[in-house]
C-alpha cells in the first residue's frame, strides 16, 4: 500500500535482532522486496515465497529520510543517552554528552549509490571499514559543536527549538511504552537514542537501543563513556549502599537532585503530580477564603 502511494522514495530495511548495521539494506522498488522475500534463508530456499518469508528473521521496513541535514556534504545522526529509573511514574535523565556520527563519503541520492553503506549508514562498525575512516576523530563530533554550528548558520532560536523538539521525542517515546514495560523500583535502563535531523531541522527517531555499545574508538570516546558509566552509577546507587536502608527501599529513584554529573532530569511525573496537587490545594484554599 505505502509503496504504491509513494513510489519514488527509498525504503530502509533492518532486521530486528541485529546491531552495528548488520543486515540493513535499502530498496526503491517493490520487486526488490519480492526478490528478497523469495531468496534463500538459513533453512534453505523454498519454492513457496510465503513459506520462505516465514523462515526469515523479522525485519522492520520504514521510509528512508532521503533529505537529511548535511554538514560538509555528509550525512550524520546523533547518539543520545537517556537513563530511566522508573516507568510508573516516569522518571528519566538525559546525558549532556551526545555525539554525531558521520558517514565517510559524500551523501548522494543517486540510485547507483543505494547499496553504498558508506554513504547511507552512520554506524561506526560500518564506517570503520572505509578507506577514508579517520582513527583520530572516528567520524564523530560532539553535540556541543553541532549546536554551535546550527546557532551560527540557522540562529539561536531555531537551534533551541530543535533541541526542545528532540527532548519531546525522548519523552513521547518513553510514554508510548510506559504501560507495557515491567516496572521494578530496583531496576534501571540506559538507552541509546539515535536521532536524524532533516533539512527542515525536524528530528526523526531512528531507533532506541536497549543495550547501547560502550566500546570506544577514540580517546574522546573513552573519556565520554567512562564518565557516562560513572555518572550512571552515581544516579542509581546511594552513596552509603548497601547500608542506607531508607534509600535502598526507595529503589534506584532515590536521588532527588535534578542534575547528577552529566545527567539532567528530563521528566519526573512524581514531581509533576506533587506540583499539580500543591497547585490544586492552593486553588482550593483561595476559593475557601473567597
Amino acid at each position: 500500500e505505502e509503496f504504491r502511494r509513494n513510489p519514488n522514495p527509498a525504503w530502509i530495511m533492518k532486521p530486528n535482532g541485529k546491531a552495528q548495521g548488520k543486515g540493513i539494506f535499502l530498496v526503491s522498488k517493490l520487486n526488490q522486496l519480492k526478490k528478497w522475500a523469495g531468496g534463500p534463508t538459513s533453512a534453505g530456499k523454498s519454492k513457496d515465497t510465503a513459506s520462505n518469508l516465514l523462515l526469515r528473521e523479522p525485519y522492520i521496513i520504514s521510509r528512508y529520510i532521503d533529505k537529511p541535514l548535511l554538514i560538509g556534504g555528509k550525512k550524520f545522526d546523533i547518539r543520545f543517552y537517556v537513563l530511566v529509573t522508573s516507568y510508573r511514574p516516569l522518571k528519566a535523565y538525559l546525558y549532556d554528552d551526545a555525539f554525531c556520527r558521520f558517514c565517510n563519503e559524500q551523501y548522494s541520492t543517486d540510485i547507483a549509490e543505494l547499496d553504498n553503506m558508506f554513504v547511507h549508514l552512520t554506524n561506526v562498525a560500518i564506517q570503520k571499514q572505509s578507506e577514508d575512516y579517520n582513527d583520530q576523530h572516528g567520524g564523530k563530533w560532539s553535540v556541543q559543536n553541532l549546536r554551535m554550528y546550527l546557532e551560527g548558520t540557522r540562529g539561536h532560536a531555531v537551534a533551541a527549538k530543535l533541541f526542545d523538539d528532540i527532548d519531546a521525542v525522548f519523552i513521547t517515546s518513553l510514554k508510548a511504552v510506559q504501560g507495557v514495560m515491567i516496572n521494578d523500583k530496583h531496576c534501571f535502563e540506559l538507552y541509546g537514542y539515535d536521532i536524524l535531523i532533516d533539512q527542515q531541522l525536524k528530528p526523526w527517531l531512528l531507533e532506541v537501543n536497549a543495550s547501547p555499545s560502550l566500546s570506544t574508538t577514540t580517546d574522546d570516546d573513552r573519556v565520554l563513556k567512562t564518565r557516562l558509566i560513572n555518572d550512571t552509577l552515581n544516579v542509581v546507587i546511594p552513596p552509603n549502599w548497601p547500608f542506607d536502608n531508607e534509600r535502598m527501599r526507595a529503589g534506584v529513584s532515590w536521588n532527588p537532585a535534578p542534575v547528577i554529573g552529566g545527567f539532567q532530569l528530563l521528566v519526573d511525573e512524581r514531581e509533576d503530580k506533587d506540583e499539580s496537587s500543591r497547585a490544586r490545594s492552593r486553588r482550593t484554599k483561595v476559593q475557601q477564603w473567597r
